[in-house]
């Protein structure tokens, strides 16, 4: 297909309430939607790089910098017979994985548009509703998190997930087994301590946890699997998997026992699918996370989570979660058996309200 025009628009939207992790609060997200047309299809995808770079050193900066100069070039207007081509003309760009997965997001839009099947169909997924579970920032008091975890609760989510950070920990994941004993729950550290907290860790064992995500350093491999040893509970990594090489590493140092895959981090749905099937062949159960993304991101990854080896719940809620006002439609919502449908359209099977997109757009530019 010949790649005619691709347009990146820089978004900012407004998060329905602040949402606090031991990486800072964030009251809005900022990222960068992607549009390629090619011969008469157009596909969507989101760059979910955030304003500041604490989750990871990709910024809307950098990767609105690496997207104009660098990945756009070496494809528009080029005749691409599939995704992996244009992967291979961005080859010898080194990292920056958010904003080459923002552009071939966009890029397996258009291919499954143009065959006229669905994005799930397309990357290989074999269901039409899929599990999700929800995050829930770091409160600043016991009765203020077992309330919140109520109320989605009773929306009907299946999994419960807590941000924590040092002195904010153990206090809630007893709080929260006290109230609700038999839940699905889970905790998320994003990689706030060391192994000196092993005590805490070997505390939580005794709470009946799902997992403990990326407890230990953002790049670290090595001594997750020092701790795992120590654990009953499972660690997954999300921060430390970067590739399906990553995932070979970790897994053969036994240094978690479930996997976090993001899009955005491993530079797109061809890696996501490796990694997938990589964790299947080892019976390492694997689930998507979340970046905040609006309804495009979040479409792709509802698409990415019908494969078959994501069997446990993932951080895809609802659009009311987040937003006040998704750029999509319809919104993504959450079924009342804690469920979210797949979209079954071409594509990633939704549509784009571009008023509202304009609405939340920043700045953008055409090539």
């Amino acid at each position: 297909m010949k790649i005619e025009k691709i347009e990146i628009r820089h978004t900012k939207m407004e998060l329905v309430s602040p949402f606090a992790t031991s990486m800072g609060t964030e009251y809005d997200e900022e990222h960068i939607m992607v549009r390629v047309d090619a011969e008469g299809v157009t596909g969507w995808g989101e760059c979910v790089a955030q304003a500041k770079p604490f989750y990871t050193y990709e910024t809307v900066e950098t990767a609105w910098h690496i997207l104009q100069d660098f990945l756009i070039p070496s494809i528009i207007s080029k005749d691409l017979s599939s995704i992996d081509e244009a992967i291979k003309l961005n080859d010898r760009v080194r990292g920056h994985m958010m904003a080459k997965a923002g552009l071939e997001a966009a890029l397996w839009d258009v291919f499954a548009k143009a065959k006229n099947i669905s994005l799930s169909k397309m990357l290989g997924g074999n269901r039409n509703k899929i599990d999700v579970g929800v995050s829930v920032g770091i409160q600043n008091t016991e009765s203020e998190l077992t309330n919140k975890v109520s109320g989605y609760l009773d929306e009907g989510y299946k999994r419960i997930k807590i941000k924590i950070s040092p002195g904010y920990d153990i206090q809630f994941v007893k709080a929260l087994r006290k109230e609700f004993p038999d839940i699905l729950l889970q905790v998320d550290a994003n990689s706030a301590y060391e192994l000196q907290h092993i005590n805490l860790f070997k505390e939580m064992d005794n709470y009946n946890l799902l997992l403990i995500e990326q407890p230990l350093g953002y790049e670290d491999i090595y001594d997750h699997s020092k701790l795992q040893r120590e654990l009953k509970t499972p660690i997954c990594l999300d921060e430390s998997i970067h590739s399906l090489d990553d995932t070979r590493a970790a897994i053969e140092l036994d240094s978690c026992r479930v996997i976090n895959i993001k899009p955005g981090r491993v530079g797109g749905f061809t890696e996501s699918k490796l990694i997938h099937d990589y964790c299947a062949s080892n019976k390492i159960p694997v689930w998507c996370g979340g970046m905040l993304e609006s309804g495009i991101g979040r479409a792709g990854n509802v698409a990415l989570a019908s494969l078959p080896n994501f069997t446990l719940p993932g951080d895809i809620s609802a659009s009311k979660r987040y937003y006040k006002e998704d750029i999509v439609e319809p919104e993504f919502i959450l079924n009342k058996d804690g469920t979210m449908d797949v979209p079954t359209k071409p594509g990633i099977g939704i549509e784009i309200n571009v008023t509202k997109l304009e609405k939340v757009t920043i700045r953008k530019k055409n090539y």
